[in-house]
Parts: structure tokens; sequence; C-alpha cells
């Protein structure tokens, strides 16, 4: 490939679409992550994801729906560490969790955005409401592939009459403790201990035995 052919192939993905929105988020992702969402303008995030600011503006209409896109974008990223190649109905609901609580940890630079602190396990309440948009868009896609899990779990062992919608915000609000719980130690045991904790009661409330 030239050099010219190279110029050409890179102007295209630059102007396409659907690359420049990814591009938007991943950039905004890392800096609202980083620096926070009210220290990140959207000129900073345009330079970022080497683009125009009002690509932004076009694209999302706003840096608040911006933040919305990427809470739904760490949902999705979760639910994909969570489910793996696993098949729903197959998927041990501890093992669920195990994954996605290695995969908060892993991405832990959100406390900064969603409220939480690892050194202290206390809610940063002057971030919460900033942090809302990203959150309750988390939350829904979380939820929704929840009880569909829960669904399935429950149907390949033919229990039926369970209220899926509310047991998959239980199981929510369990993953969320959890995940704080876990955040705010450092002792290598009690995370342990934690977890295993959290598996345990999944595990019952799945109708599946003790691990």
């Amino acid at each position: 490939m030239t050099v010219a052919t190279r110029a050409v192939d890179a102007r295209s993905r630059r102007y396409d679409p659907a690359e420049t929105r990814q591009r938007v988020l991943e950039a905004a992702n890392l800096l609202f992550s980083t620096k926070g969402f009210a220290a990140t303008g959207t000129a900073d995030i345009a330079r970022a994801a080497d683009v125009s600011e009002g690509s932004i503006f076009y694209h999302f209409g706003s840096k608040k729906n911006l933040l919305v896109d990427i809470g739904r974008m760490y949902g999705e990223r979760m639910i994909a560490v969570m489910q793996g190649d696993d098949a729903l109905a197959d998927l041990d609901p501890g093992v669920a969790i195990t994954r996605c609580i290695d995969f908060a940890v892993e991405h832990k630079d959100w406390e900064t955005l969603t409220g939480e602190s690892c050194s202290e396990g206390k809610p940063k309440t002057m971030m919460a409401a900033e942090a809302e948009p990203f959150y309750h868009a988390s939350r829904a896609v979380t939820c929704d592939w929840a009880q569909r899990h829960i669904s399935a779990v429950l149907a390949k062992q033919g229990i039926t009459g369970v209220n899926v919608a509310v047991a998959a915000m239980l199981i929510y609000a369990l993953v969320g403790e959890t995940i704080e719980a876990v955040l705010g130690t450092s002792d290598t045991a009690q995370r342990a201990a934690i977890v295993a904790e959290a598996v345990r009661f999944l595990r019952s409330a799945c109708g599946l035995p003790a691990a």
C-alpha cells in the first residue's frame, strides 16, 4: 500500500460515521473516567478523538447524552465478560458474578464518576448527581440481560412462578453492594470471603446447590 493510499484510507475512516462515533465514545470514556465528567469539556473530547467539536453534538446531541451512551457501552462490555462463550442456560450465576466483580475491579477508574471510593468504601455524594445518566443506562442494559439469564437458568431446571424482573433488580443490587464491598478493602482474604458469600447467595436464589 502506497503512502497516498494509506492517507486516503485514513481519511475515509476518519469521516466514517460509525468509526467517528466510536472514537468519540472511547475518548470520552477515557477522559470522563480519569478527569471526571464536569472537568471534561466537549473540546477536550474532540481533540482526543481527532474530530470536530460539532461532530460530537451531531452524533450525541449533548455531553449528557454522550455519558448515557458510555454507560450503555460499559454495561454491554460487562455483559460480554460475564457471559463469555457460555449459553445463558448453562452459565452458572456464581461464575457470572465473579466475572462481573473482576471486570469492575479492573475498571475501577469509574469510581470517580459513579460515586464509589475504593479506599474508603463510602459514596462520594457530590459525584452522584453527575453520574446518574451513566448509572441508569448501565443498569438498564445489565438488568435486561440479567432477566434473560435468570429466565434461562430457571427454565432449564423447570422452576416457574418467579418474577424475573424483580429478581433481576434484586440481583443487580446484590452485585452492586458486593462490588462496593470488594473495592472497599485491600485485604485479599476479606475480598475472597465477600465474593464467596455473594456466589453462595446468588446460586441459592437461582435454585442451585452450593458450589
